[in-house]
């Protein structure tokens, strides 16, 4: 299968309230705008004096990687004959000092995953080790990661 690239585009708005004249008082907004999708209204997280109502780097990243394992985790699902009937996830990233640089440390997946009582439950755990192997964004990160899943059965 060939290489596929995914694009945005970016654009600093916070400069509509003034030049960067020094590290505190400049706007962090930013408005990135995906090819096909919504565009989203992000700024850096409130500890960097971003804008806590807008969507900050650190909720891209893990969001990126819980989407990314869900979906995989669906399609493993799908493939098994485990019938998932839910899922979500309150996914936990930390960022923290390693190696004497700033970054995402450790990502924490906490799905809870709902299956049909005629699903193999013991399957089901099995295919978290084997969406995390296969997720895509997963595969791209350096920070640790671990995944806490809690099953359930649809009523």
């Amino acid at each position: 299968m060939p290489n596929t690239f995914y694009t945005c585009s970016l654009e600093w708005t916070g400069a509509a309230n003034g030049p960067t004249v020094d590290t505190k008082s400049f706007s962090r907004d930013i408005h990135i705008q995906f090819p096909g999708g919504q565009p989203l209204e992000a700024s850096s997280a409130p500890e960097y004096l971003g804008d806590a109502a807008r969507t900050n780097p650190e909720e891209l990243f893990i969001t990126s990687v819980s989407s990314c394992h869900m979906l995989t985790y669906l399609f493993e699902a799908g493939r098994a004959g485990v019938k998932v009937t839910a899922y979500s996830d309150n996914p936990v990233g930390e960022l923290g000092l390693k190696d004497g640089r700033m970054r995402i440390i450790r990502v924490t997946l906490k799905p809870v995953v709902t299956i049909t009582s005629d699903s193999d439950a013991t399957k089901a755990n099995e295919l978290m080790e084997r969406a995390h192997r296969n997720c895509f964004i997963a595969n791209s990160i350096a920070c640790e990661w671990a995944i806490e899943p809690t099953f359930q059965i649809a009523e």
